[in-house]
């Protein structure tokens, strides 16, 4: 298949005028596509379109936006096909995961699409009979997103469906690994005004431009934490706003009240919330705190589940588990392994390629023994990586979950509803999933506590990340007030 690498800036198609960005396929370690980076000069170009596109978008009703909105998301699932083979080719992740990520993203934008024209403001009290007040809300602007590689379609669309729906007009650049998916659905937005979208790949210069760029009036993120903070302080350093998602090291709780069948169920659901896209998501399980009446049961089922999972070729469909995107982090997350061995974990199974030759593959890992001072426990890993430890009750539980600077995601399996609910209040992460690892739901919003980020996602929390709030005092006399001068 032939792959589209030119830039879209207000409107057109143009070839990248900046270093060259190599793809490589993680599979096979061939390089399969060259782009043509953008330039600062046509990252200003972008802003610029994006600019001038704010009055056209901006003031357009939001009963007119969404049926362009509807339309993104008619043309995102027509490309399904296409789009879900870029991004296994520049990923490696299984073919399965990345058609479903086509639709989570065409069902986004079909959602913002109606909430953004039920709601703009709202009328509250006023102090005086003759007055009338309003919230008027209002888009910030030019929107820039800075988007990863491990899901380089969904978390775009997660910042610019909201942004759009809201009347901003937008600047992004997605990860230098995968750019081939993001610069491919340039056609989908052909409907919108010349210049409401703008699409540049770029490295790290082009990240910081963005940052940085006066033009662009508010920063949405996702990626690490340092890259997170630089972000974040070039923004605020201009008073911008800023969205930033920075990951985590999410706790998985077990509870010895599941039974039987119940410890079978959450040994799935663990590995599954562990292994997806490789262990690549940001709110991947990678610390599983399991009671000690079951863990040996647990810990027995999870390797069980975890030696079942056909490794392989992504586009082949019976494939669970690819390769991870690239050799760095495959490195990165087995020398986590491998140092928590070194300390004294005992490696139950995975750390091996699968027999492969190429490609970066990594069998899912599951340790026991590891020390609590390992990076294994304490940094994020993104791999298929699955240490256990086993805890004495629920506070001890509560209390490993809560004992880092992380508050992503966090998963617990419970039959008891008190449990549950006393999860949900004490655990301090954006989502909470009961006995459901990882699902997502357009309404209700996405984000964390502490490094794991400022703002939310999705919902119409994720819609009032990009608008402002305006307050309109009308008074409907003209008159003097009794407060004014002179107060004697």
């Amino acid at each position: 298949m032939g792959y589209e690498t030119r830039l879209l800036i207000g409107g057109d198609l143009l070839d990248g005028a900046g270093t060259p960005i190599e793809v490589e396929n993680p599979a096979t370690e061939e390089m399969v596509a060259t782009v043509g980076a953008a330039s600062l000069e046509q990252l200003d170009l972008a802003v610029k379109a994006a600019t001038g596109a704010k009055g056209t978008w901006g003031n357009m009703p939001a009963v007119d936006r969404a049926p362009l909105l509807h339309e993104v998301a008619a043309r995102l699932r027509e490309k399904t096909q296409e789009l879900a083979l870029l991004m296994t080719t520049e990923i490696g992740r299984p073919l399965t995961e990345s058609a479903d990520e086509v639709e989570w993203c065409a069902a986004c934008f079909d959602y913002y699409a109606e909430v953004a024209r039920s709601e703009i403001g709202r009328v509250i009290p006023p102090i005086e009979a003759s007055q009338f007040s309003v919230v008027v809300k209002e888009p910030h602007g030019v929107v820039g997103c800075i988007v990863p590689w491990n899901f380089p379609l969904l978390l775009l669309v997660w910042k610019v469906a909201p942004a759009l729906a809201a009347g901003n007009t937008i600047v992004a650049k997605p990860s230098e690994l995968t750019p081939l998916s993001t610069l491919a659905i340039a056609e989908v937005f052909s409907g919108l005004p010349a210049g409401t979208v703008n699409l540049v790949a770029g490295a790290g210069d082009i990240g910081a431009g963005i940052a940085e760029h006066p033009g662009i009036d508010c920063v949405a993120f996702t990626g690490s934490v340092g890259t997170g903070r630089k972000v974040g302080m070039a923004a605020a350093s201009r008073n911008a706003r800023v969205n930033l998602e920075m990951g985590g090291k999410d706790p998985f709780i077990v509870c010895d009240d599941i039974g039987a069948d119940g410890l079978d169920v959450a040994a799935k659901g663990g590995v599954w919330a562990a292994c997806l896209n490789a262990g690549q998501v940001c709110t991947s399980s990678e610390r599983f705190y399991v009671m000690e009446s079951i863990f040996d049961d647990f810990v027995s089922a999870f390797v069980e589940q975890t030696r079942s999972l056909e490794i392989g070729d992504p586009l082949v469909p019976s494939t669970d588990l690819g390769p991870m995107v690239s050799g760095p982090q495959r490195a990165k997350a087995l020398g986590q392994v491998e140092d928590a061995v070194a300390a004294g974990a005992e490696l139950l199974a995975g750390g091996g390629n699968a027999g492969f030759e190429k490609g970066h593959y990594l069998e899912p890992c599951v340790l026991t023994g590891v020390p609590p001072q390992a990076d294994l426990l304490r940094e994020e890993t993104f791999g298929p990586v699955a240490p256990i430890v086993p805890v004495k009750d629920l506070d001890e539980a509560i209390a490993l979950a809560n004992g880092l600077d992380f508050g992503l995601g966090a998963n617990i399996y419970t039959r008891d509803l008190k449990r549950a609910i006393r999860c949900v209040k004490e655990v301090r992460a954006g989502s909470v999933w009961i006995n459901d690892p990882l699902t997502d739901n357009d309404a209700g919003p996405f984000g964390g506590f502490k490094n794991s980020g400022i703002g939310r996602e999705l919902g119409t929390e994720g819609l009032d990340a990009f608008r402002e709030a305006k307050h309109a005092h009308i008074d409907t006399e003209i008159e003097v007030k009794d407060w004014w001068y002179p107060y004697g």
